[in-house]
């Protein structure tokens, strides 16, 4: 059994940060790429960033220059540091992960709510 959480959202004021964790827990034997994925309120959930094992990322357009993700390997974590946030990012975050146990799959936490909002 495979268990994501993520932590760290809350309410923040235009401009504010954030930095969101996500541990990966239970029989993993690697990770391969780990992302987040966020769902604002009637929209479809949508990709903000990805990172491959050997530390490739991918931003989409709308976060360049803005967040930034990274990992642990070691502590199967990852992690997105959020700096100008705009009312726009308003949504739930989530991470998601392929990990081998040893068959890959697909798994997602459970959500962490990131409100921006004076």
């Amino acid at each position: 059994q495979v268990q994501l959480v993520e932590s760290g959202g809350g309410l923040v004021q235009p401009g504010g940060s954030l930095r969101l964790s996500c541990a990966a827990s239970g029989s993993i034997t690697s990770i391969n790429t780990m992302a987040w994925y966020r769902q604002a309120p009637r929209k479809e959930r949508e990709s903000v960033a990805s990172i491959t094992r050997s530390g490739i990322k991918k931003y989409e357009d709308f976060v360049k220059g803005r967040f930034t993700i990274s990992r642990d390997n070691a502590k199967n974590m990852v992690y997105l540091q959020m700096n100008s946030l705009e009312p726009e990012d308003t949504a739930v975050y989530y991470c998601n992960m392929y990990i081998s146990t040893p068959y890959v799959g697909s798994y997602w936490g459970q959500g962490t709510q990131v409100t921006v909002s004076s």
